[in-house]
């Protein structure tokens, strides 16, 4: 292992003993940035009675999880977890933390960036190692990352490097980074820390917590049906609609269809949306704008409607029809219902 660098740290965000899918999706991230790097990869696993998770966490591939629990970091609060692990931080000397680009993970990481004095880039849709070149000092850092996500508004990509001191700090979106297989049979090992904490720290209490369920799962989804600005209406929205329950699927969109008032951004697919993998993912009427490639380019199967013949989401497509979805989707329910 280099002793040049810290590890790579993953934070795991965990609600009531289940480990959410962003933070194995930066375990396995992790596994190969730290593969690349020489180091090793380790979990920060914060709340109480949470060990039991990490026998998950090395099945995906952490060599560590330091592991704190503390009745005072359950259910979570951000005082607390930033002060754990700020300290952590400053006693172990980490090169990369990631984070979640979630609630939880958007109001943790910029308070311990800024403690910390680090830098912070946030809703990151790729992360790799290279060499970097400062351009006005002609300073050159070795094995940077390299910190890849949409800017003004999505219309371009940045890569952001980050000169400031460890760690490189980032929070990346949930499905972006691909879940790989565990190996139950891989094992780690867990370094319990010390908790200590203030008043001031624990000042904030937890009185009533309501939680409500998504109403729509995309990024499980196995079939989609997505519309675009080309859809034409919200009214026309409904043939979208029709088709995704006609194949049993969920509702996708582009963003020029959201931003639109055609459909809830929940439904967005796209580097300001959510990044999906179906099996079979219909495009309507959305023109193929490399943001939105971006979410979906990896489904299985691409089926693209479009009258323009060339739409860039051609580009993509396993199957392309020319026309116009207004005739062309009333058939295609009509054939799916008398193969049934």
């Amino acid at each position: 292992m280099s002793q040049n660098i810290g590890n790579v740290w993953v934070f795991i965000e965990q609600e009531a003993g289940k480990i959410a899918n962003v933070s194995l999706e930066l375990v396995c991230k992790g596994r190969e940035l730290a593969d690349r790097l020489g180091v090793k990869l380790e979990a920060l696993l914060l709340g109480d009675n949470v060990a039991h998770l990490s026998d998950t966490l090395f099945s995906y591939g952490c060599d560590k999880v330091i592991l704190a629990e503390d009745p005072r970091l359950e259910p979570f609060t951000v005082l607390p977890y930033a002060r754990v692990i700020v300290n952590l931080i400053l006693e172990k000397k980490p090169n990369i933390l990631m984070f979640g680009a979630t609630l939880k993970g958007r109001e943790l990481a910029p308070r311990v960036s800024s403690e910390k004095k680090a830098g912070l880039t946030a809703d990151c849709t790729d992360l790799q190692i290279d060499d970097f070149t400062d351009v006005r000092t002609k300073e050159t850092f070795k094995d940077k990352l390299m910190q890849i996500r949409p800017a003004f508004g999505g219309n371009i990509i940045a890569t952001i490097v980050n000169s400031w001191d460890d760690p490189q700090m980032v929070t990346v979106r949930e499905g972006v980074m691909k879940l790989g297989t565990p190996d139950p049979t891989r094992k780690g090992e867990i370094e319990k820390v010390s908790v200590e904490l203030t008043e001031a720290e624990t000042v904030v209490k937890v009185i009533e917590r309501i939680r409500a369920d998504k109403e729509i799962d995309l990024q499980g989804a196995q079939i989609i049906v997505a519309g675009g600005y080309g859809v034409g209406s919200k009214a026309n929205f409904k043939l979208i609609e029709d088709l995704a329950e006609a194949l049993g699927g969920e509702v996708g969109a582009s963003r020029a269809a959201v931003d639109a008032g055609w459909i809830d951004h929940d439904h967005q697919i796209g580097q300001t949306g959510v990044t999906v993998r179906p099996r079979l993912y219909i495009a309507c009427g959305i023109s193929g704008a490399i943001q939105h490639r971006a979410g979906m380019d990896d489904s299985k199967k691409i089926i693209a409607i479009n009258t323009d013949p060339d739409a860039p989401i051609f580009s993509c497509a396993h199957y392309a029809i020319v026309g116009d979805l207004n005739t062309v989707i009333p058939m295609m329910i009509k054939a799916f219902k008398a193969k049934q």
